[in-house]
């Protein structure tokens, strides 16, 4: 078993990174992170320059093969092992990312036709320009009282296929008519692996409406949407639905050169990217909450029980782990909030006091923050500057500071939006318990916990909850090989339950986050203030952020 390796392919918004992982125990022998050569298309397009409106987000699919050429060979090499140590691969991605494609699997935008279409190429998960056709998706399911919308807290989100879909047939239909299938880009990948596209369960139930008992909403429902969209699941998204920890095929012979890895090799089908952290933690039973923390937050949580939970993303049986109802909840930002303040906001004299002691404007920032009380700053911050995916589902909110004088310090902003955040997760977690979907546990994966400690004391004093924080710096990318490990099997030197491999494979740190009753009855307070504030930006007592945005869009038109 020792001389036994699998290995995780996490595809994130701005990099795809590998990690090399021993079946024996979940040692990360190797990791190396291959930034997308493209990034974030979010102004225009490549070659062309063609300029794309507000709130579109595109990724270029030539940047996911370039991960698999270089990352893993990357890895392989710094590990010294042989390609027949390898026995399985698996891959996370941020979903719902998703392209078009032609009949022979190859994306649209790769055709010289349609590569000047913005519709051709990848929608990134965190494109929102199909939010009127998201909005009219709700509001026909909640009039046709379709069953499918409680399981997804009441609202399909803009940032999910069948809005993304319908985007596309509205404002490009020859990109629609021309596509073969509408695919996930983890799906996609994995198709480039095995010589055939198959669709996992995990972005088929959460991002596609899809319903292991069910399958997908009826025609008739497509047909009320736009008759053109009758027929959309038996072609564009036909396919089969494949399990997690499924083998999805073989690796192919000119995959493998490229990858250095052997033909063959098992590849198993995709997931989403904090789905797949949810066992890499341990967590493979009921009341523990999974954060994955970077740049936006993915709340999952596991239960023996469908249950209706307001704004929740979606609950899946056997969507995170086989023989639980998976549930999602999420904030659209996290990490891009921080990072925006300090690109964006930061008075210079920061950045050069910073530089002076020799650390990053972050950590400057969290070392001044740190030495304030909770409460002692004044200010008060919504955390919606990508919208509010969780409880509110709604993508055209903006956000908002409270609090603010003339003696407001830039550190007294940051922990504002740092508490911020962590009221966006309590309110989650509030209407988990509220429906009767227990959380006892909270455990924190990702980036953020690792480079943040304030962040994480906050989380615990805000939510009155201990936390415990991954061991692995690239969680997804460890359960996205342990999904690798099992998609080989016992047989061939891996495992035959996901469960058997987090046994063997998960780790958590030794030290936790616990709350400190001081700062939780002060949280408590303020807390009370953001919940007035949500309800009032959010509920429509007061539609400002809308107006001003439908102002901004019309400016832009001018």
């Amino acid at each position: 078993m020792s001389s036994k390796f699998a290995i995780g392919v996490d595809y994130g918004t701005e990099s795809g990174r590998a990690v090399l992982v021993r079946l024996s125990d979940g040692a990360e022998i190797a990791e190396h992170v291959t930034p997308y050569r493209h990034g974030v298309m979010d102004e225009k397009l490549p070659v062309s320059g063609y300029k794309l409106e507000l709130d579109w987000a595109l990724q270029h699919p030539t940047d996911y093969i370039e991960v698999l050429e270089t990352s893993v060979p990357a890895v392989m090499k710094a590990a010294g092992i042989q390609p027949d140590e390898v026995i399985g691969l698996g891959i996370d991605f941020t979903a719902c990312t998703m392209l078009p494609v032609d009949e022979a699997g190859r994306p649209l935008c790769w055709d010289q036709a349609f590569s000047d279409n913005p519709h051709s190429w990848v929608k990134l998960w965190k494109h929102h320009a199909a939010q009127d056709e998201a909005n009219l998706i709700n509001e026909i399911a909640a009039r046709r009282g379709e069953q499918f919308l409680v399981r997804y807290g009441g609202k399909i989100s803009s940032e999910w296929m069948i809005a993304k879909a319908w985007q596309i047939l509205n404002e490009a239909p020859e990109i629609y008519t021309a596509a073969d299938k509408f695919v996930e880009a983890a799906d996609w990948v994995i198709g480039q692996m095995t010589g055939n596209i198959v669709r996992n369960s995990c972005t088929a139930g959460y991002k596609s409406i899809w319903h292991k008992q069910e399958g997908y909403p009826s025609a008739d429902f497509f047909k009320e949407l736009d008759p053109r969209l009758e027929q959309l699941t038996e072609t564009k998204l036909r396919g089969d639905v494949l399990p997690l920890g499924t083998k999805a095929g073989g690796l192919t012979a000119a995959m493998a050169e490229r990858m250095g890895l052997k033909a063959g090799t098992a590849i198993a089908v995709g997931n989403v990217d904090a789905h797949a952290a949810v066992p890499a933690v341990g967590v493979v039973t009921p009341g523990k909450l999974v954060m994955a923390m970077g740049t936006s937050i993915c709340h999952l949580l596991l239960s023996s029980e469908e249950k209706t939970v307001e704004g929740m993303c979606g609950v899946v049986e056997d969507g995170i782990v086989p023989g639980y109802f998976g549930y999602e909840a999420g904030q659209s930002a996290v990490g891009d909030i921080f990072a925006w303040f300090v690109d964006e906001s930061v008075p210079a004299y920061a950045a050069e006091a910073a530089k002076q002691e020799g650390v990053s404007v972050h950590e400057w920032l969290e070392k001044y923050a740190a030495e304030l009380k909770p409460g002692e700053s004044g200010v008060l911050a919504l955390d919606w500057w990508n919208g509010n995916r969780s409880v509110l589902v709604d993508t055209d909110l903006t956000g908002l500071f409270v609090g603010l004088t003339l003696l407001t310090k830039p550190h007294e902003m940051y922990r504002a939006l740092l508490e911020a955040t962590a009221f966006g997760t309590r309110k989650i977690i509030e209407a988990f318990h509220g429906s009767g979907v227990a959380v006892e546990e909270l455990y924190a994966c990702g980036g953020l916990p690792q480079k943040n400690r304030l962040l994480m004391q906050i989380y615990a004093d805000v939510t009155n909850r201990e936390i415990k924080i991954a061991a692995s710096k690239q969680t997804p990318a460890l359960g996205a090989a342990m999904f690798g490990a099992v998609a080989a099997g016992a047989s061939a030197g891996g495992y035959d339950t996901i469960v058997e491999a987090a046994q063997r494979m998960a780790r958590v740190q030794e030290e936790t986050f616990k709350p400190i009753p001081a700062n939780v009855a002060v949280y408590n307070k303020l807390y009370a203030e953001y919940n007035a504030l949500h309800d009032y930006f959010g509920r429509g007592a007061n539609d400002v952020m809308k107006r001003l945005k439908a102002i901004k869009e019309q400016a832009g038109m001018l």
